[in-house]
């Protein structure tokens, strides 16, 4: 059995990518860029306005101009302004090539087609947004390791990109094991549980933005536990098992995944919950086998698999944690194991919730983080500082 730091050490230095391909950027939402990228072009290409207002070629002294023109956003004509003319401009509309300024309207007075304003409220350049304000043309915009949330795909758009190299996602199949296990739309019988584990691990992934997921549910016996497990690793790059995972009578799935020639990396971790926690490889691909209760499955998937998951689409630093927050109450616990338990943060620091057993998910309703006590801490004063780990 090893410590957490020692679980994450090892995993770490086994990560790679799968490699990378090109995608069409209104496909790109959710990958992690492969390469820099540079801009294809000036952006803006041409000097435009910031605002609704009147362009002029300002001198000093003059404060009124001869309306002479109207330019609406994607106007393609050019214009030039003789003296003592100005020219009605709309925002995002080009500039007369010897215009230095653009009012605002609502500074301006208007008489017809005269229009006049206070001089002492006029700066040279105002209102102008100029030829590669936001970035020229072969500028670095987005480096290599960068994720692509929307407003990334609207820089990487606005500067002429319609297709980025990104790091591939895997294929994740998950299996889950249990004899107990019925579908939430069946009646229970007797001895009888509903299957969690699958909706919340299906949850958790698409929250990763991976979206081929294959799901098995496989009955506790070894050639069947044997066979899933190989149809699974034919199909995926990285496998999730719950449940079958400790060393009952009944639990399969480390024997079978050994007959499947998955080699073992870890298997059982210093922590609460989810001790029996087992990691392996086969070739490339990943297998992670969680412990079959629920909070216990939710938990090993937020501190290990998904920092995994992201690191192998090309996420940097995926296993650090979002915060270091005071907590808002006292925790007890005992010393040689480390403790996840589920929390509650905000801007002033974070609560430990009751509800911390292994099959416990209702405190998951207002949970929002994973809070991490280390292994020899025993007791944790309130204003103490933790690691705070988000859900989802």
């Amino acid at each position: 059995m090893i410590s957490v730091s020692e679980t994450i050490e090892l995993l770490k230095s086994n990560i790679a990518t799968l490699g990378t391909e090109k995608r069409p950027l209104i496909d790109a939402l959710g990958h992690v860029l492969s390469a820099d990228v540079l801009a294809k072009v000036n952006v803006p290409s041409f000097d435009n306005s910031a605002m609704d207002g009147y362009a002029i070629c300002f001198e000093n002294g003059n404060n009124e101009y001869q309306v002479a023109h109207q330019i609406q956003a994607g106007d393609t004509n050019t214009y030039y302004l003789k003296a003592n003319e100005a020219a009605r401009i709309y925002t995002g509309a080009p500039i007369p090539s010897n215009a230095n300024a653009v009012i605002q309207q609502e500074l301006v007075s208007t008489s017809e087609s005269l229009i006049s304003f206070d001089t002492g409220k006029i700066k040279l350049g105002m209102n102008i947004r100029t030829v590669g304000s936001q970035c020229l043309q072969n500028q670095l915009i987005a480096s290599k390791g960068v994720f692509i949330h929307s407003a990334i795909l609207g820089l990487l758009a606005s500067a002429g990109i319609f297709e980025v190299d990104v790091f591939k996602k895997p294929v994740v199949s998950v299996i889950i094991t249990g004899n107990e296990l019925q579908k939430p739309s069946h009646e229970l019988e007797f001895g009888q549980i509903y299957n969690s584990n699958e909706f919340a691990l299906v949850g958790l992934l698409k929250s990763l933005g991976i979206t081929q997921i294959k799901t098995y549910q496989v009955i506790d016996e070894l050639t069947e536990v044997e066979k899933t497990i190989q149809t699974a690793l034919s199909e995926s790059d990285f496998l999730i098992l719950t449940g079958g995972v400790s060393v009952g009578d009944y639990d399969f799935v480390k024997l079978a995944l050994e007959k499947n020639q998955v080699n073992t990396l870890l298997y059982k971790v210093k922590q609460k919950p989810g001790k029996p926690l087992f990691v392996g490889k086969k070739h490339d691909q990943w297998v992670f086998a969680l412990p079959g209760n629920p909070a216990a499955v939710i938990t090993c998937f937020n501190q290990y698999v998904k920092p995994s998951l992201l690191a192998i689409c090309g996420v940097q630093n995926s296993f650090e944690p979002l915060a270091v927050l005071p907590l808002k109450n006292s925790f007890k616990k005992s010393q040689g194991l480390t403790f996840f338990v589920k929390g509650r943060f905000d801007y002033q620091g974070v609560e430990i919730l009751k509800g911390q057993e292994s099959f416990n998910l209702l405190s998951f309703n207002v949970a929002n983080c994973i809070v991490k006590i280390e292994e020899n801490t025993e007791i944790l004063e309130m204003g103490s500082l933790v690691e705070v780990y988000p859900l989802d």
